[in-house]
């Protein structure tokens, strides 16, 4: 990662003292993955002097979406037949839980859902359990659309636009207080 960070500085000829905040995807996701994104993030706050913003990557997710109506459900493959995933409506194009994020089983999570007649699916949970999800919706009459494969997937871009909103709201940590959101114990 730091190697791949030296080479886009040098591309751009970004002086790294010149960013305003450090942004990282905060999780749910793979916890090798936040690991690596938190220290990466804490090491280069402390050494810049910089605020860290923690990104949970489901709001990153139904960030990206903007414009689009109805209950927005990101949702990440937790494994084990388990979704990490929330429920979002956009006002103003920013991100408010409808329901909680967490972890859920698939069908703990359709129940969530019943009451939203349209619902946009997004996030890698898709591939594992969206057509589940999409059948049993339309058994009970509601609709359920998926996102276009092109944004429907956490990138480090939305993490940094969201990161720089948050940044606006004064929600800058320090580097000992950026910690991940595992939302569920190690194997």
């Amino acid at each position: 990662l730091l190697p791949m960070l030296d080479e886009i500085v040098k591309m751009l000829g970004l002086d790294l003292e010149t960013i305003d905040a450090i942004a990282a995807a905060g999780g749910p996701g793979s916890f090798t993955g936040l690991r690596i994104g938190a220290a990466t993030a804490k090491g280069l706050g402390l050494a810049l002097k910089k605020p860290l913003i923690h990104v949970p990557t489901v709001d990153a997710l139904a960030y990206n979406m903007w414009g689009a109506s109805g209950l927005i459900c990101p949702i990440l493959d937790a494994r084990r037949s388990q979704v990490y995933g929330g429920g979002y409506v956009l006002q103003n194009g920013y991100p408010i839980e409808a329901f909680k994020g967490g972890a859920y089983t698939v069908e703990d999570f359709l129940e969530k859902t019943y009451e939203c007649d349209r619902r946009l699916l997004l996030g890698d949970g898709t591939d594992a359990y969206g057509e589940k999800i999409a059948e049993a919706r339309r058994e009970k009459g509601k609709f359920t659309e998926f996102a276009p494969e092109a944004i429907r997937y956490q990138d480090a871009v939305t993490v940094g636009r969201l990161g720089a909103k948050l940044l606006q709201e004064g929600k800058g940590l320090s580097y000992q207080e950026l910690l991940p959101d595992y939302m569920r114990q190690a194997e």
